[in-house]
């Protein structure tokens, strides 16, 4: 399949169905999203399910805002399982944001939003102040450079409440991987975990804005009581690779 390009200059996604699942395309190479018809609100990638890892910071976040919207996977989740934040997402690609009912993404409402822009412009005006900032904003060449910059991740940290984090979906086998890496690490000052997700091409880079040493993260097997049976049983395993993560470092820093 070679690339669509519309007459607006946008990547024209395209969108592959099966009997049991949907994906939202734009090459041969990678799916940008996939779900599931039966269960819509599911977290189909693993990446997805460790970003959810967020929770360990934040459990209940009141504020979240995401950078790329493409199948809405997280949108929904959080939308779903979160019901007390107030979620906006921001898409450059009018294309993908026109295929939000094929996937099932909830119109806006008074706390979910989708925003038509350039999510490096966006962070740079915006005035608001949020929980945390899901950060994913692959296209069909991969991450773009105003998505990826020193400016970019001081954004992201500027409009971060105290104690919140920045949750950014990276390539870890990209040549600019540690580079990326490196610029979180000095905008947040070391306050950053990196786990790779299993059996994938991804990592997830947890920062936190304003650490402190008294941060104590907790995990157990148990359900928290503000979570669903449903959610806690998607990201459970992956929610504890993120704390097994943190632990191990934070015993090396002593922290």
């Amino acid at each position: 399949m070679s690339n669509l390009t519309s007459s607006d200059g946008f990547e024209q996604p395209v969108v592959h169905e099966t009997a049991s699942a949907k994906s939202m395309v734009f090459s041969d190479i990678d799916i940008q999203s996939r779900m599931s018809l039966a269960r819509p609100d599911e977290l189909q990638f693993e990446y997805t399910r460790l970003m959810m890892g967020v929770l360990l910071f934040h459990p209940q976040p009141q504020s979240i805002l995401m950078v790329g919207l493409g199948g809405g996977s997280l949108a929904k989740f959080c939308y779903k399982h979160l019901p007390h934040a107030h979620i906006t997402v921001v898409e450059i690609n009018p294309h993908v944001i026109a295929l939000r009912h094929s996937f099932c993404i909830p119109d806006d409402d008074a706390r979910f939003r989708v925003v038509q822009m350039d999510a490096a412009e966006y962070m740079a005006h915006t005035e608001q102040k949020f929980d945390v900032v899901f950060a994913d904003g692959f296209d069909q060449h991969g991450l773009p450079e105003q998505l990826c910059s020193t400016q970019f991740y001081d954004d992201c940290r500027r409009v971060l409440t105290s104690g919140g984090v920045t949750v950014v979906n990276l390539h870890r086998f990209s040549a600019f991987r540690d580079v990326y890496v490196d610029r979180i690490e000095s905008v947040f000052e070391g306050a950053l975990w990196v786990v790779n997700a299993p059996g994938t091409t991804n990592c997830v880079v947890f920062a936190i804005n304003a650490l402190t040493k008294d941060l104590k993260l907790t995990f157990g097997k148990h359900k928290p009581v503000h979570m669903s049976d449903e959610a806690w049983l998607q990201i459970s395993p992956s929610v504890a690779r993120v704390f097994l993560a943190t632990q191990a470092s934070m015993q090396d820093a002593h922290l």
